[in-house]
């Protein structure tokens, strides 16, 4: 196995090859942070020591903070205890392992441990491999925690985006209107919405297969994304059509933006597995008056879109 590294905050340490993770150790016992150290790197964690609990907690606070926490009971400034409590009171933050090392053995001492979140203790002086076997079990648990983050993130993503093109749902880009109609409301400020659709798009299906149609979509979400705003939304809204959500934007700011991405798409032709195709879009703009909603919203802007592609195409109308 790899050396790992130990280190004190103020000291810089090498980078260990590989890892078993990172453990934050609170102890003021230089005597304790020594065994510690030279069991845990032995068993390839990487360490972070600190002698007191203010330095525990604001190590804590940075990011990419260890998960796994060793805290004796009683420190200097904040205690084992309170550091366990502070922790569980931040809110969207990774779960932290904390084990107790302590000398305390009565039962209510043990229950307010546990009351202020402690996980697991250990008692002083530990047994080695018992600290080992406690490691182990707090880096197992850890590791399903974020696995289980990461299996919500993806169902998340899943349910809000659209499978084939990446960006927002039917459903994800309404709400996100809805939202910003609100806002709107509160600020007294204009949202543009742009209405979007792939010319003749049936015959790309029709004549080079779906596959191609599939390559065709994803491009044109990959160009509306990268040319919007941050805070700008962009979403399917159903087979070729695209609904664009454009905050702070009036009529003509909107229009000026829909004209953008029309160029964007029709001047660049998009790779496919047969070729590189040209492709155009029409697109219909309109805007949100007081009192505006989806309802009336979106018909106003399909019936510019309707008057887009009635007009020969590759082109913006709005109303």
């Amino acid at each position: 196995m790899h050396a790992s590294k130990a280190i004190e905050l103020t000291a810089t340490a090498p980078v260990a090859a590989e890892s078993m993770g990172s453990i934050l150790v609170a102890e003021d016992s230089a005597l304790f942070r020594h065994l510690i150290r030279q069991h845990v790197t032995e068993w390839g964690f990487d360490l972070v020591c600190v002698n007191d609990g203010e330095a525990a907690w604001n190590a804590f606070c940075q990011p990419d903070a260890p998960r796994l926490a060793l805290l004796d009971w009683v420190l200097p400034e904040i205690d084992g205890v309170e550091v366990c409590r502070r922790l569980r009171s931040r809110g969207h933050h990774p779960y932290t392992y904390t084990i107790l090392l302590t000398g305390k053995s009565r039962k209510q001492e043990m229950l307010e441990a546990m009351d202020a979140g402690a996980d697991d203790f250990l008692a002083k002086p530990f047994d080695p491999l018992e600290l080992k076997a406690r490691l182990m079990v707090g880096k197992r648990i850890v590791d399903l925690q974020q696995k289980l983050v990461s299996a919500n993130e993806a169902l998340h993503f899943a349910a809000s985006h659209d499978f084939l093109t990446g960006v927002w749902n039917r459903g994800e880009i309404l709400a996100f209107l809805d939202r910003e109609l609100a806002r709107a409301r509160r600020e007294s400020t204009p949202t543009g919405v742009v209405l979007l659709d792939v010319d003749h798009f049936k015959s790309v299906n029709d004549k080079l297969g779906h596959e191609t149609g599939d390559f065709v979509l994803k491009e044109i979400a990959r160009r509306l994304v990268a040319g919007g705003r941050q805070y700008d939304g962009v979403g399917r809204y159903g087979g070729e059509e695209f609904l664009l959500i454009l905050p702070h934007c009036d009529l003509e700011a909107a229009a000026r933006r829909a004209e953008e991405f029309c160029s964007l798409i029709a001047t660049t032709p998009i790779p496919t597995p047969g070729g590189r195709l040209s492709v155009t879009v029409s697109l219909g703009v309109t805007v949100a008056a007081p009192g505006s909603d989806c309802h009336s919203l979106l018909p106003t802007a399909d019936t510019a879109l309707y008057r887009a592609k009635r007009n020969g195409r590759n082109r913006v109308e709005s109303i």
